[in-house]
């Protein structure tokens, strides 16, 4: 995941500091050395971390610090607000401009996922927006390109306008046009890429700015690039003004100093991050969130956000009476299953937890694999077997296993996860208005 390893030693630096009663001048100089390391290490340019230990470390030893009763949690927050304010201080908005259609222009070199992040946004922006997204395919040169714009499009639901192989600057214009006449408000350009910066892609990328006037530039970078990333967002912004930068691959990098060196660099603030494989695994950037992942505070509120968008909040009100009335079956449980899903990888999950160190878990890895082989299980049974379990001797558990392709001890141990969820969802429930609340979300007791 994202700023693993830088995070696993700034949380080991920040343990030592919070362990003693009391620290001296000499304590956080040493300690901001290890941070320097720990950043340089994790491919932050060399300018952005000697400004940013400077400003911490002339922070944290002043004598209001040193002498407070708590001055190693002191020194950890200075680090946090340092961090946030090195990563842009506030997420960053989208503009959409007062034209109409809004114009979404996505930059960057070839590999950085610049179409799959162009679908994503389409995505992003249909559902938390209610806006009518058309995709543009005006990367004439990498081949199928127009194609994959056409898969990605169908998958989110959003239309792609395409010409071929013909002038993109042309196909740009003609594409608010078409959007106009099609009544969709916003318009998201997927542009040519190259493997290296050169003048004839730049000079095509600023004569389709000139043409249409985008609202947004984003910069598409891929954060595993690390500072070769930074470099390139310096020499896009120059050359176009880029309004912000989207990081892709965010999950696969351990390390993070692509996002947390190009605000610093190129002035531009990170609008999203690309945070896995699946055409929603897309993030509004919050630098004080991030941070607070960074320095193992974990992140509640994007947790709660993409608990919102998972759990249907009707369906939770209908579980919450099933659960009253003891009606609570495999199929309810299969739908809570599904929707646990949506929220993402469980170690993400576990990683926006507060103190959960989910690299340190008793070297425990969370499989994936686990929720297809129980959805392949419970999909096995009879409407009637997925509404009474009790019905499920050992000749049926014996078909379902076969029929599911899983083994009888399988089947048997979610049938007692079930149980035991079951049990522990209605003690929640009949808790009262603490546990299940009208207009609140369903939880979910998977065991992994």
């Amino acid at each position: 995941m994202a700023f693993d390893s830088l995070s696993q030693k700034l949380q080991n630096v920040f343990r030592k500091l919070t362990g003693r009663g009391k620290l001296s001048e000499k304590d956080v100089r040493e300690a901001m050395r290890e941070v320097k390391l720990a950043l340089l290490e994790a491919d932050v340019s060399f300018s952005v971390v000697k400004d940013f230990i400077n400003g911490v470390t002339a922070r944290a030893v002043g004598s209001g610090v040193l002498e407070s009763l708590t001055p190693g949690q002191q020194v950890v927050k200075i680090v946090n607000e340092e961090l946030t304010a090195l990563m842009g201080g506030a997420n960053a908005k989208l503009e959409f401009g007062s034209a109409t259609p809004s114009v979404i222009l996505l930059a960057g070199l070839q590999g950085a996922g610049k179409t799959t992040m162009a679908g994503k946004l389409a995505g992003y922006l249909k559902k938390q927006y209610g806006k009518s997204p058309l995709l543009v395919a005006c990367d004439i040169y990498r081949p199928a390109a127009i194609d994959q714009l056409k898969i990605v499009g169908e998958r989110v639901g959003a239309p792609v306008f395409e010409r071929g192989r013909a002038n993109p600057v042309e196909t740009a214009k003609l594409a608010i046009d078409h959007a106009r006449r099609n009544l969709c408000d916003l318009v998201i350009l997927d542009t040519a890429g190259r493997l290296h910066i050169d003048e004839a892609m730049m000079d095509e990328i600023a004569a389709i700015r000139d043409a249409v006037h985008p609202a947004e530039i984003l910069l598409t970078i891929d954060a595993m690039t690390g500072q070769d990333a930074v470099n390139v967002a310096k020499i896009f912004n120059e050359k176009l003004g880029l309004t912000g930068v989207i990081v892709t691959k965010l999950d696969g990098d351990t390390r993070g100093g692509a996002a947390l060196s190009v605000k610093a660099v190129t002035g531009k603030p990170i609008k999203f991050s690309g945070t896995g494989e699946k055409l929603t695994d897309i993030e509004p950037f919050h630098p004080d969130r991030m941070a607070s992942r960074i320095l193992g505070m974990g992140d509640v509120l994007t947790l709660i956000e993409k608990a919102q968008t998972a759990f249907d909040e009707k369906k939770a009100v209908e579980l919450e009476s099933k659960l009253r009335n003891d009606d609570f079956t495999l199929e309810d449980y299969l739908d809570q299953m599904e929707q646990m899903k949506d929220m993402g990888s469980m170690q993400e999950i576990l990683n926006m937890l507060p103190g959960v160190d989910a690299s340190k878990l008793g070297g425990m890895q969370v499989d994936e694999k686990q929720l297809a082989r129980a959805q392949a299980i419970i999909r096995s049974m009879t409407p009637q077997e997925r509404r009474r379990p009790d019905v499920l001797n050992a000749g049926r558990r014996k078909r379902i296993a076969k029929g599911s392709g899983t083994s009888i001890q399988e089947v048997n141990r979610l049938l007692n996860q079930y149980e035991a969820g079951r049990k522990m969802m209605k003690q929640f429930a009949g808790a009262g208005k603490k546990g299940f609340k009208k207009g609140g979300r369903g939880g979910f007791p998977f065991k992994f």
